[in-house]
């Protein structure tokens, strides 16, 4: 019997039509549901028993999701690297892959927050926005080596947003549960401080790291009333590590200078968020990763872990 594969993985399925003949081209069956961002649970599971792979995005691959996808389900091949959407601690343990492609996007995000830190310090959009209505207001910015820039997550992305930002002259702090490698902590003039001494000290605060236990709503209430009333957080890491209902209290009141928003507790971001409304507040729809060379190699990784999963091989890939 042919394998069937859930391609559901929203970065793809644009492209199906070069990607679903070269699955095909392997005697693979595809599926291709209907996807706005992500699938529930619910959405997955009226997929159970009938699929033996999958590629995907940030579905929701739960314990009850693959328990239901058995005997048939394989390998899940998540498209890009973060995949705290799927329990892989129970797929292994049940013999489902989970494949995914570490380290694929950091020179793209890292180069969203370094705009992100440009925008504000020099105040461009405001500006721009100004200008356009008719006003002649000089707004005051920031040169960048007047700022310090504090990085939560120093692992690939984070490493990437330090190498950038310590061209621009920043003063670099750094938080992470690991420890980080002393060469690179000195060749960068980074200083580790507590999470608590980087929120206080931070003009910017780079959210970097991963979603897991440790990191769920790492920004909260709490932890916002550290930060300092001129300071911006950027998150482009994952929504849920920022309690986003704290965030717009902090933001409201004026506590908080401004926020760069790339993903979301809830995606789509809801309609009535009162984010949409904030002058002091930068939006983007979880695009930071934005970059063809890298959705390619994405695409294809995505693809050979799949193939592998399937016991498949492919080594043949390399013709298309």
């Amino acid at each position: 019997m042919k394998p069937t594969v859930l391609l559901s993985a929203p970065y793809m399925i644009p492209f199906k039509d070069r990607f679903v003949p070269i699955l095909e081209s392997f005697g693979i069956n595809v599926i291709i549901p209907d996807v706005h961002e992500r699938l529930s649970e619910e959405e997955i599971l009226i997929y159970a028993g009938r699929i033996d792979g999958v590629i995907c995005g940030d579905d929701r691959f739960t314990k009850q999701v693959i328990k239901a996808c058995l005997p048939r389900l394989k390998v899940i091949s998540k498209w890009g690297t973060g995949i705290d959407s799927i329990d892989k601690i129970y797929a292994n343990s049940v013999g489902v892959m989970v494949g995914n492609t570490p380290n694929a996007f950091s020179i793209p995000v890292a180069d969203s927050v370094i705009g992100y830190v440009l925008a504000f310090a020099r105040r461009l959009p405001w500006m721009d926005s100004a200008m356009k209505v008719g006003k002649w207001d000089k707004i005051p910015g920031r040169s960048l080596s007047e700022c310090t820039l504090g990085v939560i997550g120093v692992g690939n992305v984070g490493k990437s947003v330090i190498r950038r930002a310590k061209a621009f002259g920043l003063k670099l702090i750094g938080n992470d549960i690991k420890e980080i490698d002393p060469d690179f902590i000195l060749e960068h003039g980074l200083k580790m401080v507590s999470l608590k001494e980087l929120l206080s000290q931070s003009d910017f605060i780079s959210v970097n790291c991963d979603l897991n236990e440790t990191s769920h709503r790492l920004i909260n209430e709490e932890s916002l009333s550290f930060v300092k009333q001129e300071a911006v957080l950027i998150n482009t890491a994952r929504g849920p590590i920022v309690d986003e209902s704290a965030l717009i209290q902090y933001l409201q009141s004026g506590k908080i200078s401004g926020a760069a928003l790339d993903v979301f507790e809830v995606e789509p971001l809801p309609h009535n968020s009162p984010l949409l409304l904030m002058e002091n507040v930068l939006l983007a729809p979880h695009n930071s990763n934005s970059s063809p060379q890298a959705w390619e190699r994405v695409h294809w990784n995505t693809i050979k872990n799949l193939l592998v999963g399937l016991n498949m091989d492919t080594s043949t890939l390399e013709k298309f």
